[in-house]
């Protein structure tokens, strides 16, 4: 069983970003979607509670797809770009 609290107490020292680097960010954009409409579909029926914590789950699931993507685009367009105001390149 994995310790929760504290994963450094039995050496387990794994990241989120090492974990999640095998979701490319189409797989985390298509969870992100799908957790609001499953929790519209929720909300619909009746399950309020459920609805809002599957619903809640949106949010994070994007902008984790977003950073993603725009992390890796900006850190290789950046470094080839980078231009001052003259257009000069440095």
């Amino acid at each position: 069983m994995e310790n929760f609290i504290n994963p450094l107490l039995l050496g387990t020292s794994e990241t989120l970003e090492n974990k999640t680097s095998k979701l490319s960010a189409k797989q985390l954009a298509c969870a992100g979607v799908s957790s609001l409409i499953i929790g519209a579909v929720l909300k619909k029926t009746g399950h309020n509670k459920t609805a809002a914590l599957i619903g809640g789950l949106a949010l994070p699931l994007l902008a984790s797809a977003c950073y993603k993507k725009f992390s890796k685009k900006s850190d290789s367009e950046n470094f080839k770009k980078s231009t001052d105001i003259a257009g000069n390149y440095y």
